[in-house]
């Protein structure tokens, strides 16, 4: 009777306990489930991937991000992966439902027979709840939501969604997240290339990714991946034969970081930029692919023209000694780990690196490098280093090596063509802005010699005077206001006088004058006082307003007569844009950098719609032309054409302010979703068509101003004259034209030109503006070689050259399309007037119809002109 009610009892006590434990874990459940999140958010779970910056041809330029992640979908997971894994961190993984009870105990019994807790029990499925939705904290209470959301996982999602968001997810170490990355970051492979050992040793890293780290901790690392080959044996995952096998391959890793196809600092800083303001710090971590409109081809092209022709100026200019000096020759050399120690402060820049001198004779030098690696410098590799006096000075030739490198120095080295030369980190700077005329976009872009000595990008944010690369706007003024290519102009010396103020002299460079000359003939020569002329002509103010029309900012235009000779100060992308208005017919386009943008998964969220010059387009001018706004040109006629230098009163005429359009809208883009929507990120485009670009001067004007820049390159049909751009007829094309520029004292120096829709501009200068960039020997290892200053035509043309023969490669001549309103007139070269005959003194020209001249030229009888009084004097 006593057993019964024993039984009874207990029986109750039991059930008690179980109600009581139901309830308590009702209670409990409902406490910990408060505020816990939906695991369906992981069905569009965004893993923190970095983004990538990439060329229009699909070139990885840079990536921005702490976390290396290739996100993979569970298919692209081999096998042989998933089943290390599983081995590894959770066998029971297809058989539990979240939360494994036998794991627990398993766990539980482990812990009290070791006396501690070696094995955690947690599924694959509650690491994943943790490392998404909970903190890394230790408690009972993390434990118990843990298990809760594991549990609902495991009812939403199937176990390949799960598996493959741990092993997207999970840390492997060396900033490697997700087995895509883990695989390229230790192996340099696709994760579906792992072979069996590797897919073990990378099993084994989530769960101590830095104690097992395979670069750091190689011994750990092996015996961690024996393990998990064991384990795999373990659960028949794989064979003996399969485990002898790899258990004795050895671990074959190597650190491995992503491929850069080329260098573009500059651009992808732009890239970098344009991400951050649109979608904050998610940019470095969604996994966006941000296609810009730079090619791999031009880039690089373009890098490489900087880099030899900046090198090349610092070599005319001379040696300025070493970087400094470690110990002289009456002290203790350093010993080696000295100097290692010293040159790892220090960072290769466009393959120029650090060295110390060790050894120094008349014949060679030795210096060790910051691989600890010890080169020789040959005489030939320091002739050039003719010793720098000042930017317009340089010392003689060098006679033995020696004299130029000693002991003790740390100097500058790069190797060409298998041997070390001395070399030096250039102190002038440059940049180079290439777009595409027709709709803007971006084919190269370089804003400095190197990003890592200056982030400052030259390219856009670098306002610098234009010098004579602004004529060919003025003359599109001075053509607007009635002015023709024939016009005649004295290119004769000017003095202007004011009370109270010095005296102004604008002169030629070089100071050579040539009395009457057509404004073709002024332009293509870069004739200074013929520019003042056409200026005066139209008007300072006029002039002044009508350069906003090319996007020319109005704080940075100067309204004074400076302004022919170029005092405005732009951007090299500013200058780019505004030449590219001459190319395209007319049109100002905005130029721009990003094309599009796509999710790492794919689909494209984000489209740049350009502004784009339509050509065949018969639409108005979008300004207001009218007759009554012609040039005064009385005075220029009259009086401009004697041969004194005392000059007219300046013209009374007010130019009237030409009515612009409004700065160009932003360009329209778009932000598209995945499921076809239209995010409010951006503006939405309504107009599904193409967006056109304002049409700011007319397509006639546009037309003739481009040809009179190729006139710059070709010169005269008969040889009578030489045009500035003379060197880019190497390139060997007829559709080619541009405008050399250089500032008082060669402060700036600028190319701007076209071949055929490509529209380049090159700046090279110092970052002190106030540095001029001087003179030297074009050929610093000759003492015969003739010394000439620096220039637009001679310091940067050949960088528009050398990045232009590439740019150009393949792609065909393009021929003009003339206006209908545009006709050709036979005129006379000297006079400008319409021609008696077709001889040599002969020319076709371009006229808009109706400003064509109507008087003949009549035979010349001399060159001497008569004053009133009857005085003569030679014309020439």
């Amino acid at each position: 009777m006593k057993f019964f009610k024993f039984i009874k009892f207990l029986l109750k006590f039991v059930i008690g306990c179980v109600l009581s434990g139901m309830v308590i874990a009702l209670v409990g459940y409902f406490y910990y489930s408060r505020d816990l999140p939906d695991v369906m958010q992981l069905k569009d779970i965004r893993l923190q991937t970095p983004m990538q910056v990439l060329s229009s041809d699909g070139e990885l330029i840079a990536t921005f991000g702490e976390r290396r992640r290739i996100p993979l979908k569970y298919d692209d997971m081999p096998p042989v992966l998933l089943n290390a894994v599983i081995a590894t961190e959770d066998s029971r993984f297809y058989d539990h439902y979240g939360v494994d009870p036998i794991g627990i105990l398993r766990a539980v019994y482990i812990a009290l027979k070791n006396h501690s807790f070696s094995q955690g029990g947690s599924t694959i499925t509650q690491q994943v709840a943790k490392n998404f939705f909970l903190t890394p904290e230790k408690s009972l209470g993390r434990k118990i939501r843990e298990m809760i959301l594991a549990i609902r996982m495991e009812k939403e999602l199937s176990k390949q969604e799960i598996i493959a968001l741990y092993l997207n997810m999970i840390n492997f170490g060396s900033r490697a997240y997700g087995v895509g990355s883990a695989a390229y970051t230790f192996f340099g492979k696709q994760a579906d290339e792992l072979t069996l050992s590797e897919a073990a040793l990378l099993a084994g890293l989530p769960n101590a990714p830095s104690a097992y780290n395979p670069i750091s901790h190689p011994e750990r690392a092996l015996i961690r991946r024996n393990w998990v080959l064991h384990r795999m044996l373990d659960q028949n995952f794989i064979t003996q034969a399969d485990y002898d096998s790899a258990i004795a391959e050895p671990l074959g890793v190597e650190y491995h970081v992503p491929k850069i196809a080329f260098a573009a600092p500059y651009v992808a800083e732009m890239a970098r930029q344009f991400m951050y303001d649109k979608f904050g710090e998610k940019a470095y971590t969604d996994g966006y692919k941000v296609y810009t409109t730079i090619t791999k081809a031009d880039q690089v092209a373009a890098t490489k023209a900087i880099e030899n022709n900046v090198t090349n100026y610092d070599i005319r200019h001379g040696y300025r000694g070493p970087e400094r000096t470690l110990w002289k020759a009456d002290e203790a050399p350093w010993d080696k780990d000295k100097i290692l120690s010293m040159l790892n402060n220090y960072m290769c820049y466009n393959g120029i690196c650090p060295a110390v001198v060790i050894n120094s004779d008349n014949n060679q030098a030795q210096a060790i490098m910051a691989s600890g690696a010890t080169i020789t410098i040959s005489f030939d590799g320091v002739k050039w280093a003719r010793p720098y006096i000042n930017d317009n000075q340089q010392g003689a030739l060098p006679t033995s090596v020696a004299a130029v490198i000693k002991e003790g120095q740390q100097i500058w080295v790069k190797q060409r063509d298998e041997t070390w030369q001395l070399t030096q980190i250039p102190s002038i700077n440059a940049s180079l802005v290439s777009i595409n005329a027709d709709n803007g976009e971006i084919k190269a872009l370089i804003g400095g010699f190197n990003y890592n000595i200056s982030k400052f990008n030259r390219a856009t944010q670098a306002i610098r005077q234009i010098g004579s690369t602004i004529k060919p706007f003025i003359y599109t003024a001075a053509l607007d206001k009635g002015l023709t290519m024939s016009t005649m102009l004295n290119d004769a010396p000017i003095l202007r006088s004011n009370a109270g103020s010095d005296a102004w002299r604008p002169k030629n460079s070089p100071p050579v004058y040539q009395g009457p000359l057509r404004l073709r003939v002024g332009l293509s020569m870069s004739k200074n006082v013929m520019m003042v002329r056409a200026l005066r002509a139209i008007g300072v103010e006029y002039a002044a307003d009508y350069l906003e029309r090319f996007g020319f900012p109005r704080e940075n235009i100067s309204r004074h007569e400076s302004l022919a000779l170029g005092s405005a100060s732009f951007t090299p992308l500013q200058v780019t844009r505004a030449y590219a208005t001459l190319v395209n017919g007319g049109y100002l386009i905005t130029p721009y950098l990003i094309d599009r943008i796509e999710y790492s998964e794919g689909g494209v969220i984000y489209q740049h719609t350009p502004e784009i010059a339509c050509k065949d387009c018969l639409t108005e001018l979008s300004y207001d032309k009218k007759d009554d706004k012609k040039a005064d040109l009385n005075n220029v006629e009259n009086a401009d054409l004697s041969s004194g230098s005392d000059e007219p009163e300046q013209s009374k005429l007010k130019a009237e302010d030409a009515m612009l359009l409004p700065s160009p809208n932003i360009p329209f883009d778009r932000l598209i979703n995945p499921d076809g929507t239209v995010s409010n990120l951006v503006k939405e485009n309504e107009n599904v068509g193409p967006v056109y670009a304002p049409h700011v001067i007319s397509s006639e004007i546009a037309f003739i101003m481009k040809d009179a820049l190729k006139s710059t390159v070709w010169g005269d049909p008969n040889g009578l004259w030489t045009g500035t751009a003379w060197r880019v007829k190497a390139l060997g094309r007829k559709d080619v034209g541009g405008k050399t520029g250089t500032t008082n004292a060669s402060k700036d120096v600028w190319f701007a030109g076209f071949g055929a829709n490509i529209v380049t501009t090159v700046w090279l200068g110092f970052d002190d503006h106030r540095r001029e960039l001087g003179k030297a020997r074009r050929d610093p290892l000759s003492d015969n070689s003739y010394i000439a200053a620096e220039g637009g035509a001679v310091t940067a043309n050949p960088v528009w050259n050398e990045y232009m023969k590439v740019a150009l490669n393949g792609v065909p001549e393009q021929q003009d399309i003339k206006p209908s309103s545009v006709i050709s007139v036979l005129i006379d070269k000297k006079t400008g007037l319409l021609a008696t005959s077709p001889d040599n003194n002969a020319i076709m020209e371009y006229f808009i119809e109706g400003t064509e001249p109507t008087k003949y030229a009549t035979q010349e009888v001399g060159t001497k002109v008569m004053d009133e009084q009857g005085n003569t004097s030679e014309l020439f």
